[in-house]
């Protein structure tokens, strides 16, 4: 055990530091895939065992992130497809996001290393005690400007794009649907997602082995790069971390062109 102990660290050594050598992105999105599935493994009955240990993990993602240097941090903790879940489990998870988030800004990782918090979502459609826990950790760190750390919580990418065409269309001052339909620009809906004014993703990694977005960050992702990791979330150590960010590396982004 020691041994192997040994060389797991040496090897995370050495992926750091050659990791530390490459360019960071800026913006890194995460998918927080593999909380249920890693509960069930580990034989717990109650699968939010699994949900809590996925939470605290998240202090580890972070301080990772704040030691190479990346700027703002996207992580998606409820969808809204989540709500068609089991009414228990649902309850229960928005209740481990909630004491999270209240954690989050009494958090040392957090106040250390300067992370500004913000929720991206239907926040209006969240438990009013969850909406509370989220406007008092979004003020309490608004000063920060080391990192940013945004939490998409209802949150869907297609749901986005409609909400950002239909504020763009009200915004439009026309006098037939022609002239409507061919008023709205690029710029229209970007300057109406919840991320107005936040670079886009750079790399989006996924944990738990499934190999799609599921709608994540549909509009803004148009040009990042994607990492998929066997790894389920609560397990997710420092070495998938430092492969994803070097394998990120190696790749020659061409933005299309």
């Amino acid at each position: 055990m020691f041994v192997k102990k040994l060389l797991y660290f040496s090897y995370e050594k050495f992926l750091e530091k050659g990791v530390k050598k490459g360019e960071m992105p800026t913006h890194l999105g995460l998918i927080l895939d593999g909380n249920r599935r890693y509960a069930k493994e580990m034989g717990y009955d109650d699968v939010t065992m699994g949900h809590k240990l996925g939470a605290n993990k998240l202090d580890d993602v972070l301080q990772w992130c704040a030691d190479l240097g990346i700027k703002i941090i996207t992580i998606w903790v409820f969808s809204t497809e989540n709500i068609q879940r089991d009414k228990e489990e649902v309850e229960a998870l928005l209740k481990v996001i909630q004491e999270k988030i209240e954690e989050l800004a009494k958090s040392p990782v957090i106040k250390k290393n300067g992370f500004r918090i913000k929720a991206l979502g239907k926040i209006d459609t969240l438990p009013e005690e969850l909406k509370a826990a989220i406007k008092s950790t979004e003020e309490s760190t608004q000063t920060y400007t080391n990192h940013m750390l945004n939490i998409a919580i209802g949150y869907g990418g297609r749901e986005e794009i409609v909400e950002a065409v239909k504020k763009a269309v009200k915004e439009k001052k026309v006098s037939t649907i022609d002239e409507l339909a061919n008023s709205i620009t690029l710029e229209d809906i970007t300057s109406h997602l919840y991320t107005n004014g936040i670079p886009d993703p750079d790399l989006i990694i996924r944990t738990s082995g499934e190999i799609r977005l599921s709608g994540f960050l549909l509009w803004q992702s148009a040009y990042s790069e994607f990492y998929f990791c066997d790894a389920l979330w609560p397990v997710f150590r420092k070495i998938d971390f430092l492969r994803a960010i070097r394998s990120y590396q190696h790749r020659n982004r061409r933005f299309g062109q």
